[in-house]
């Protein structure tokens, strides 16, 4: 078997999963929607915040909700302790200073 033989064949069969993907999320859209429902209504009830989208550090944790000094709590130009940090970008206050 040739070599771009084998490549079209992996490539044809990357893309049958694609839109396999495709398709399965057409079909259980209405079923997701029911359930985001539902998590939209606890939401409400319970007056819940933002996502949280790490757990490591509190500047990481909902960077809506942080103060602009956590990050540098040990000194202004400490190295990052956590590697969530580097994939937080700087809130657009920081850089209009």
């Amino acid at each position: 078997m040739r070599k771009s033989t084998a490549y079209l064949a992996y490539l044809t069969l990357g893309l049958a999963v694609l839109f396999g993907f495709a398709v399965h999320a057409s079909f259980s859209r209405e079923k997701a929607a029911a359930g985001l429902e539902r998590s939209a209504a606890l939401v409400r009830q319970y007056r819940l915040t933002d996502l949280s989208l790490f757990t490591e550090a509190r500047y990481t944790r909902n960077p809506a909700m942080a103060d602009l000094n956590t990050a540098f709590q040990d000194y202004p130009f400490s190295f990052e302790h956590f590697p969530s940090g580097s994939l937080v970008p700087v809130p657009p206050v920081v850089r209009r200073k």
